[in-house]
């Protein structure tokens, strides 16, 4: 492990105090300087990347410890990758993405030359979640570099060795005027959403997120919430069962389902409901044999979430539904080690809690449908979810489902992997957030894109010295040009 007392600097406090001498810190830092360059931005990430390669294994073994357990290729696969991934795609495309864009100049304004900066917006916030709380703290942090900006980082206090690991790498590598983690609970959390950012992103749940808009508000702080929501797997008749069932499954079942984009439900023909059943109790039984003791099965975060999956289960089976847990037939989970068994639940209805709440965890209620256009009716008269999968071979239909539902995101065929392409805006809309990142997005959301028109010397060509007083018959031939009822 990195040693706690190698660190230049450690912004520990939650006090009021310390949090706002950090940021009026950066904010001077900023203000004081030229933006940074294009050589400044690639040293940061170069500076980002080599330290989680170095320190990766203990990154690894931090998460673990928070989770109590979780696999390592879990880790590796799904947190660590998809950041050093982004800092590589950033690093390909950063000198192209600065440069200022050239826009078209419209007629009227013709000959001037239209163009739009790039900028970065100063100090920006970023508060991490505790479910990928490698992942959704510094991807964050290589978008917000790349546009310029210094950061300000709140990790989630639900994996605290994480934060703590985290905040000990960055402070090694950044000076505190740069970039500064803040630890604390949820006191700390109010706080550091109530300062004046220039822009502040926020990963977690929907009750938290309208918190923490309010408190940006105070300050017209603007705001990228991912939020998450009930994202729906929905299965054409026509698609293999088998083949759907185990991309569902395996995408609900990593990390014991506490992913903002796993499968919060599915949703099957009628007629082939005991078909998609048996292939998913098949196919978790195989990647999953026994969850109390393979090493790849993750563990609950903390005992309330392990406690509120038990609730959840229980009242579904108290309205009617039926439960079917993957393992040994005693295996109904483990309060001491946190393990909650993957469960799949059918017969379910809107009025069982696990229809009405995000489940974010390893519990998948599966429902019919007569007809796909009932199915797209269920979907729309719920709240839009973060990411919509659908399975199907036939493109109208495909393109049928995307036109007519509303989502963050959407992978065909599969689940999840639209995340971690890099040249995809990943966010939400409506109730799952607001807002975009990763890649291009991402550097786009954390710059101010200003747009400057440059007037030609040859100003006397143009159709604008005519609309300025005094105003003469060619200025109403111009108007009358400029409004004709035909383009």
């Amino acid at each position: 492990m990195i040693n706690q007392t190698s660190s230049p600097y450690v912004a520990g406090s939650s006090s009021s105090e310390e949090m706002r001498r950090v940021f009026q810190m950066q904010r001077d830092a900023f203000s004081q300087r030229q933006p940074r360059s294009y050589a400044e931005r690639i040293d940061a990430l170069d500076a980002l990347l080599a330290a989680i390669l170095h320190h990766k294994m203990d990154l690894v073994e931090a998460m673990s410890e928070d989770y109590g357990h979780r696999a390592p290729q879990e880790s590796l696969l799904m947190e660590m990758f998809p950041v050093v991934d982004e800092i590589r795609y950033m690093k390909r495309n950063l000198k192209r993405w600065m440069r200022p864009e050239r826009v078209r100049t419209t007629l009227q304004l013709w000959p001037s030359r239209t163009s739009v900066f790039k900028q970065p917006l100063g100090v920006v916030g970023i508060m991490g979640a505790w479910n990928y709380p490698l992942y959704l703290t510094l991807l964050p942090l290589v978008d917000v570099l790349s546009a310029g900006n210094h950061a300000m980082i709140k990790p989630s206090e639900l994996a605290p060795r994480t934060a703590e690991l985290i905040q000990q790498m960055l402070a090694g590598i950044f000076p505190p005027e740069y970039v500064s983690v803040i630890l604390g609970g949820t006191e700390a959390a109010s706080l550091f959403s109530s300062l004046p950012f220039d822009h502040l992103l926020f990963t977690g749940s929907s009750r938290v997120g309208k918190l923490v808009m309010r408190a940006a508000s105070e300050n017209l702080t603007p705001v990228t919430l991912e939020l998450g929501g009930k994202s729906p797997a929905l299965v054409h008749e026509s698609f293999p069962m088998s083949l759907a069932a185990d991309r569902i499954c395996s995408a609900k079942f990593w990390n014991a389902g506490q992913t903002c984009v796993a499968p919060d439900y599915a949703m099957v023909p009628e007629a082939r409901l005991d078909e998609f059943l048996d292939a998913a109790r098949a196919v978790t039984a195989r990647r999953l044999p026994n969850p109390a003791t393979t090493p790849d099965y993750t563990r609950m975060i903390d005992r309330s979430h392990w406690d509120r999956m038990a609730a959840l289960v229980e009242d579904a089976r108290c309205k009617g539904a039926q439960i079917y847990q993957i393992g040994a037939a005693t295996e109904t989970g483990n309060t001491e080690d946190r393990m909650f068994p993957p469960t799949l639940v059918t017969n379910v209805n809107d009025r069982m809690r696990i229809m009405q709440e995000e489940i974010f965890g390893p519990v998948l209620p599966i429902l019919t449908y007569p007809s796909i256009d009932t199915a797209i009716q269920y979907i729309n008269q719920h709240a839009h979810p973060l990411a919509l999968y659908y399975f199907d071979h036939s493109r109208s239909r495909v393109r049928h489902i995307l036109e007519r539902t509303t989502s963050g995101g959407a992978t065909i065929n599969d689940c999840i992997f639209h995340l971690s392409e890099s040249n995809l805006p990943f966010g939400g809309v409506g109730a799952s957030g607001m807002g975009a990142y990763h890649g291009l997005d991402g550097l786009n959301t954390f710059s101010h894109r200003k747009g400057v028109l440059a007037m030609d010397r040859a100003v006397s060509w143009s159709m604008a010295r005519f609309l300025k007083p005094p105003y003469t018959r060619w200025s109403d031939r111009i108007l009358r040009f400029l409004l004709r009822p035909s383009s």
